[in-house]
């Protein structure tokens, strides 16, 4: 029964992982995308972190990645789509889960917690009832440092296709 218990509690809340690459801070792909991403432009924030992920090999990729889906969980919620957005919700918010309070200078706990959320009152929500995204507010994603570029443009990232 104490091993059920010890599993369990993993589960619930899994012990914090230390990812390679997380005291490095985030490529040029990944602040663009975080800042299109703070704008609420989450089909950018998307090419960005995708292009930062692809280029990442070490298991700090992962962050991008949940961010990246949560962003795009945002999307579906701003055109409605709820069953979509609880989706990527479900993809995004586990690659979350277990890394530590801050990671590359992006205070993901935070990030976390808030996205966690908004996934609850969404999946509380009655299937049949469309969503209404007027007293949803989009958390951001919040830096220990600042960076000096305002939107994504600044930092002269080309994105594939462009």
């Amino acid at each position: 029964m104490e091993q059920l218990v010890e599993v369990v509690g993993r589960h619930i809340v899994p012990p914090v992982r230390e990812l390679e690459g997380s005291d490095d801070p985030p490529s040029r792909a990944a602040v663009a995308g975080l800042l299109a991403f703070n704008q609420g432009r989450f089909f950018d924030q998307h090419e960005y972190l995708e292009l930062a992920w692809n280029e990442e090999t070490r298991p700090v990729r992962d962050v991008y990645q949940g961010i990246l889906q949560v962003g795009v969980a945002f999307l579906q919620i701003e055109r409605g789509n709820r069953r979509g957005a609880l989706k990527l919700f479900r993809r995004g918010l586990p690659k979350l889960r277990g890394v530590a309070d801050v990671c590359q200078g992006i205070k993901v706990g935070v990030f976390r917690t808030k996205a966690e959320q908004i996934h609850r009152a969404l999946s509380a929500l009655d299937p049949e009832q469309p969503v209404e995204t007027s007293g949803i507010s989009f958390p951001d994603v919040e830096f220990e440092n600042p960076y000096d570029a305002e939107k994504p443009e600044d930092l002269g990232i080309t994105l594939p296709g462009e």
